[in-house]
């Protein structure tokens, strides 16, 4: 059974790259378009393993405010957080949270999925 990730990143290209390099790296890639719809899917699919997150998004919250919301209700989940526009404090970060700037080395980021899901 592969290892689910859940993809939130508003633009479309964007978002399938992202998907692409989840799925490339050998785990199964859930897609959001925002937080509300990242918050549905963890409510509703269970084995969620890891949240990729970019911060800019419309919606009710930030991807930093969704990266804490999921620490907060799903501990176990790990995140990693990417943005090409802001660079956040390392304690905006929630605990073992990674950052990655855009735009980000798939291979870097793959490096880093495969570490969280072992």
């Amino acid at each position: 059974m592969k290892t689910k990730v859940v993809v939130v990143e508003d633009e479309p290209l964007l978002l399938m790259m992202a998907v692409e390099i989840v799925e490339e790296a050998g785990f199964e890639a859930l897609e959001a378009r925002d937080a509300d719809e990242a918050l549905h899917l963890l409510e509703t699919v269970p084995g969620i393993r890891i949240l990729l997150t970019d911060i800019d998004m419309p919606g009710s919250m930030d991807g930093l405010k969704l990266a804490r919301a999921v620490r907060d209700r799903w501990p176990p989940v790990e995140i990693i957080v990417v943005s090409g526009m802001k660079q956040p404090d390392v304690d905006e970060l929630p605990e073992r949270g990674i950052f990655f700037p855009k735009p980000y080395d798939g291979r870097k980021l793959c490096d880093a999925l495969v570490r969280m899901a072992a």
